[in-house]
């Protein structure tokens, strides 16, 4: 870890381009014969189909690409285009043509419903939006309240009044393209951030933010090559794909590899662990906590060798027992939509189960009281990035099109990432909740995550949410929304309760069990799979 702080020394130019400057780099090296044959990107759609792209070959079918946004789009450097579009090749296309032409991608999931939808266009002021059969109803029910929408594009084999058709402009663009010259800082793409509190907010990255600011990521902690075949199982709608299907492995010259996978499935996830030659993987808590309720013993795993989760704490347990079965540890990272990777157990480190890790050598990572002061190990405060007297690289621009919510990020000489956090004497960063999810009971502060993480250890939980819910006496308890597996479902309720509570007892703090428990089929979640603990916690204040 120390090596790699002193070794971190990015170069940031005056000019840079992602697609130009790394991707056309890595077509040269692979003319060149210096890189191993590995694809750039290997998309299998798990009903036998698959396609295999070079570097080389990205390259030709984004420049066509591009002169389908410029040309027929009309679009120019610096208009906005909101993306919908599952795991499917064209995806990784319009992200490189966006960079190519300078303009500002907007990703979005297919989860998104028309109000969704309405609200980004409006919000955003996008010019375009590229999706598919299945999303293009509900842009057209929205599409004439959106003043700034003068495009439409749809990626499929069928044609739709009022849209243009991807695949048939594709097919007769020039692949002969200039990449536009872009500032280090100018705008690439805008997140709308989960909002597990609040409606989403527009994160504004720049070109340097991800295509830099990622080297550490995958060089460091997901410990990539160019000879490896990196999978990362995020949804095409969240900015951890950005992360980690495009700009960490891209960075180190590492085979992007994607499976359709419309809906996620454990089983469908392990198998192709199996079948194909997968030596980094990243899936979120979330999804590990599915794996080890299967056999894993039954899969054989022959090239995967490094395994990473983010998104959300994963609890110590999980890790355990997927090492038990694989012998793999799981790396931990974390960050936000707002930055690049701020923690992690970098490959090499000793790992902490339960903690993020020590900070990433990009920023100056400290816990902070509500005054902006610098609190020693060991006590619980807000975690927060310096950003004066320098301001960060890679952390992003603004909230665009909003200076207050960027400017209430500021406290001090911090950027405040709105997550409570503990940070311990040899330097490792715990995670408590964000600052919203912390329970106060009778003086007592309660962080959600410590309660799901003794929860989920019983062999009755599948998954947890905890939140406050008021009580005439102490204020505000914690109350644990809980999925059971089917081999409990149907047991006594009462029973069930009493026997979560007692072992909650034993395994943390006694103070910190749930005194209120209900049990539900769902967790309501965001577009990201993040847990929404303020919906669960507002349902509970309106009783």
């Amino acid at each position: 870890y120390e090596v790699i702080k002193q070794q971190y020394r990015p170069e940031v130019p005056e000019f840079f381009n992602f697609a130009r400057d790394v991707l056309d780099r890595w077509t040269e090296v692979e003319k060149e014969g210096k890189k191993s044959k590995n694809p750039a990107l290997w998309w299998v759609d798990g009903a036998g189909g698959e396609m295999k792209w070079s570097f080389e070959e990205l390259g030709v079918l984004s420049r066509k690409v591009a002169n389908v946004l410029s040309d027929a789009c009309g679009l120019q450097q610096g208009d906005r285009v909101i993306l919908i579009l599952p795991r499917i090749p064209e995806w990784w296309l319009v992200n490189v043509a966006s960079m190519r032409t300078g303009t500002v991608l907007i990703p979005g999931t297919q989860q998104l419903t028309a109000k969704d939808i309405l609200h980004r266009l409006q919000k955003s002021k996008a010019k375009c939006i590229i999706t598919d059969d299945s999303v293009a109803p509900a842009v057209d029910s929205v599409g004439a309240e959106c003043q700034s929408l003068k495009c439409k594009l749809l990626v499929s084999e069928g044609h739709r009044v009022g849209w243009l058709n991807f695949k048939d402009l594709l097919k007769n663009a020039s692949s002969d393209h200039n990449c536009v010259t872009t500032k280090c800082q100018d705008p690439m793409a805008i997140y709308f951030t989960s909002g597990t509190t609040g409606s989403p907010k527009m994160a504004e990255q720049s070109h340097s933010c991800y295509g830099i600011g990622l080297t550490v990521s995958g060089r460091y902690w997901l410990d990539l090559t160019s000879s490896d075949i990196f999978w990362n199982t995020s949804d095409t709608g969240w900015a951890k794909s950005a992360w980690s299907s495009i700009f960490s492995p891209w960075i180190q010259g590492a085979c992007v590899f994607v499976h359709k996978m419309p809906h996620f499935d454990a089983r469908i996830v392990l198998e192709s662990l199996s079948r194909f030659p997968i030596s980094v993987f990243c899936s979120p808590p979330t999804a590990y906590r599915m794996f080890v309720q299967h056999k894993l013993s039954s899969y054989t795993f022959q090239s995967l060798r490094h395994c990473v989760s983010a998104g959300e704490p994963i609890n110590p347990d999980v890790m355990e027992e997927w090492k038990a079965q694989t012998g793999l540890d799981i790396y931990e990272g974390y960050g936000q939509t707002e930055t690049v990777l701020i923690c992690a157990n970098f490959k090499g480190m000793k790992i902490k189960p339960g903690s993020m890790g020590r900070p990433s050598p990009g920023y100056d990572v400290k816990i902070i009281d509500e005054k902006g002061i610098i609190l020693p190990p060991g006590k619980e405060g807000d975690i927060a990035i310096r950003v004066k007297p320098t301001r960060p690289l890679f952390l992003f621009t603004c909230y665009a099109d909003d200076p207050e919510k960027t400017e209430a990020t500021i406290r001090g000489d911090f950027y405040v990432t709105g997550d409570r956090g503990i940070m311990d004497e040899d330097g490792y960063f715990w995670f408590v909740g964000r600052a919203d999810d912390v329970i106060n009971s009778a003086g007592y502060r309660i962080g959600p995550f410590e309660v799901e993480s003794a929860l989920v250890e019983h062999p009755a939980v599948v998954e947890s949410a905890v939140v406050s819910s008021p009580d005439p006496i102490r204020g505000e308890v914690v109350k644990a929304f809980v999925v059971l597996t089917s081999d409990y479902a149907s047991r006594d309720p009462e029973k069930m309760i009493k026997e979560l509570q007692d072992h909650v007892k034993k395994v943390t703090a006694p103070y910190k069990y749930p005194r209120k428990m209900e049990f539900v089929q769902q967790l309501p979640k965001t577009v990201s799979g993040k847990i929404r603990r303020n919906e669960l916690r507002q349902k509970e204040w309106r009783k």
